[in-house]
Parts: structure tokens; sequence; C-alpha cells
């Protein structure tokens, strides 16, 4: 009986003791979860550069690969890779001795049309001598005839022999017509055969670089084979691919910073250019043509370089953390504010995006609600909060 009564006061002191330790339990995590929780906010912040980030190449505006007008055997080039030329140099030149013998026949055929024109004018000169001759013998026969003094067929042969003698001028006058239109398709044929031997040296249409060179002497060529790629000098720009949810603000003008992948410790600056009219369907990115305000001395086509549009300056703004957002659709989202020392979820609308996924409130914010930037798990509407300024980027 007395072992009995000892029993049940161990187990009566072993439930108070639990009941105890229970209360203090939930008294400990009642008091943990009402004591204000520390939440950072961000602050406002002046004069926040907006850039759009953008990976491309250097390109130039103006490239051309030159050849020849005409075929032929390559027999000099007078520039090579990395040279620079002046318009109007000459880059090669082809072999000009079939071109030269055309040229010889061309000029030959001049000298016998001009021949041709003085032989037929002096026919046209002796057919008109003759004809005055028939017509004063005819005359004369007319006035005759009628007296009895020159028979009827007499009057009447000196009729036809003056109609032949015009006829005679009349050809003699063709002839003459003819050989002039010789005269001057010689003139042209000269021309003609002097241009295409201007074809075989090939010229610099501008000022340019010399990015490569194809062909070597002894090469036949067939016309439009390309024997060199020229960049014009001063063309160069570069050429950035942006995200085209990120492009909707890039205007012509804008600043931007660039960086070449050979020389990353060196600043370019630059200027949008150009914005392509048509975007990548594939990897939905627009192009953006940047000329720039300092290029390096020597520049290599197709390298990688990254580009940094300034779109625009916030005068004053508050940036939240894109990763403190929910629900974030481009446009709107939700974020967790401390107002009245208390936490509240908000839907607020935003504006530009930094280059460091941070979004601008612009809109539906309270006057006085501080902006959580940094959420934590154990965040709940209504819930007691304590403000921890966060440093201004």
């Amino acid at each position: 009986m007395r072992m009995a009564i000892i029993v049940r006061k161990w187990w009566f002191k072993a439930a108070v003791a639990t009941i105890a330790i229970s209360a203090a339990i939930v008294t400990a995590v009642f008091v943990y979860a009402n004591l204000p929780v520390p939440v950072q906010v961000s602050a406002i912040e002046e004069n926040v550069p907006v850039r759009v980030f953008g990976l491309g190449r250097v390109e130039a505006r103006v490239v051309s690969k030159i050849g020849f007008e005409v075929g032929a055997t390559l027999v000099e080039l007078d520039v090579d890779h990395g040279d620079r030329v002046a318009k109007g140099q000459v880059l090669a030149r082809l072999n000009i001795g079939e071109q030269e013998a055309k040229i010889a026949k061309a000029r030959a055929a001049l000298l016998i049309a001009d021949a041709n024109i003085k032989r037929a004018e002096a026919n046209l000169e002796r057919a008109g001598a003759v004809l005055a001759q028939k017509q004063l013998a005819n005359q004369r026969k007319q006035s005759l005839v009628g007296r009895d003094i020159v028979p009827q067929q007499a009057a009447e042969e000196a009729i036809r022999d003056e109609a032949v003698a015009k006829a005679d001028v009349d050809v003699a006058q063709s002839e003459v017509e003819t050989v002039k239109a010789q005269l001057i398709d010689a003139r042209a044929q000269i021309q003609f055969e002097e241009t295409m031997l201007q074809h075989r040296t090939l010229v610099a249409p501008y000022d340019a670089l010399v990015i490569e060179r194809h062909k070597e002497p002894g090469t036949v060529i067939k016309a439009g084979d390309p024997i060199f790629t020229l960049v014009a000098a001063g063309s160069y720009w570069g050429l950035a691919f942006v995200d085209e949810a990120r492009a909707g603000f890039i205007q012509e003008g804008q600043q931007v910073d660039a960086r070449l992948r050979s020389r990353p410790q060196d600043a370019f600056t630059g200027r949008v250019a150009r914005i392509g009219l048509e975007s990548d369907r594939v990897n939905e990115e627009r192009r953006v043509f940047i000329k720039g305000d300092n290029p390096p001395p020597r520049i290599y086509l197709g390298e990688q370089a990254e580009f940094w549009i300034t779109i625009t300056q916030l005068d004053k703004a508050l940036l939240v953390p894109e990763a403190a957002v929910q629900g974030y659709d481009g446009r709107e989202g939700w974020v967790w504010t401390v107002e009245s020392k208390r936490l509240q979820r908000r839907l607020v609308k935003f504006g530009h995006r930094t280059e460091d996924a941070r979004l601008e409130i612009v809109e539906n914010l309270p006057a006085g609600a501080r902006v959580a930037s940094r959420v934590e798990s154990n965040f709940r509407e209504g819930r007691s909060a304590s403000v921890v300024e966060a440093r201004a980027k």
C-alpha cells in the first residue's frame, strides 16, 4: 500500500514537471514568435545610372571584297595584309599583253577610218565637179535643141547624164557619212579597249586597311574573284546583341561603355549609332551598333566585346532586389513592407531595372512604408518588425 502511494506521488511530480516544462516551452515559443523580426530595408538612392548589358563583337560599317572586272593572269600585288592604303592607290595588276594588242588593233582601225574619210570626201568632190559639168552641158544642149542645132537625142542624153551625175554625188555623200560613222565607232572601240586596260589595274576605292589578301601572283582569276578584303578607315563600330526585354529604352546617341576581350584593363566609350530594325527571331535579341569615341589603334574584326548602354539616370529612386520580389511579371510584383512596425505584403508597380537586378518602385507604395530588401522564411503579415537600414550602393 505504501509502495502504491509512493508511485502515485512520483507520477504526480513527473506530470507537474512535464506540464511546467511544456508551459515554459510554449511561453518561450510565443514570446520568440512575437519578438520584432529584424527587416533589412531599401533606402532612397540618388543619381542612379540605369544601364543595359549587351554582348557582341567588333565590326565595320564598310567592308568590301574587291577584285577585277575582267579575268586574266595576276602579275602584280602591291599591298598585303595589314597595310593602310589611300583612295586611288594601285593595289594589283593583271597581264596586259592581250589587251595592249587589242588597243593597237583599235588604233589601226581608227587610222583606216580616217583614211577612208579622206578618200570618200575626194570622191564626193569629184562627183560634184562631174555633176556641175553635166549640168552646164545639159543647159547648153537644151537651149540649142529648139534651133535644130542639137538633135533631140543628144538633148535627152544630156538630161540622162546630169541625172546620173546627181546619183553619183548622192552615193559619194552616203559613203562620206558611212566612213564618218566608222570613225566614230573606231574611236569608241579605242575608248572601250583603253577602259578594259584600266580594269586590269586594281585601285583602292577609299582610304582603307587591308584585312585579307586572297590571291597570289601567277593565279589566273575570273571576273569578280576577290583579291583583297578592305575596311574603310574610321568605319569600325561595335555590334551589341541586347535582350529584347531590356532593349525598349535604347535610343540613338546614348552613352556606351565597352570592354574588349583582349584588353579588359582598358575602358572604351562610345555612343549608340544605329538600332537594328529587325530582331533575331531565334535568340530574341536586338542588334545595337555603337560608334566608339576612343577606339584602340588597332582593331580586330570579330573580337568579342561587352557593352553597357546607359539608357537613363534616376535622380532619386527606391530600388529593391529582384530576388525580394514575388510574382514579378516585368511590370508589377509583390514585396514585403514594414508599416507601423508591422510586416505587410504589397502589390507594387516597377519602372526601370538596373544591371545588378534591382527594380525601381514607381507606384502603389503607401507613404512611410519601408520595403524589405531581403525576404526571410519567418516573414508573415502582421508580425512585429524592426527596421534595419541597408547601405546604399
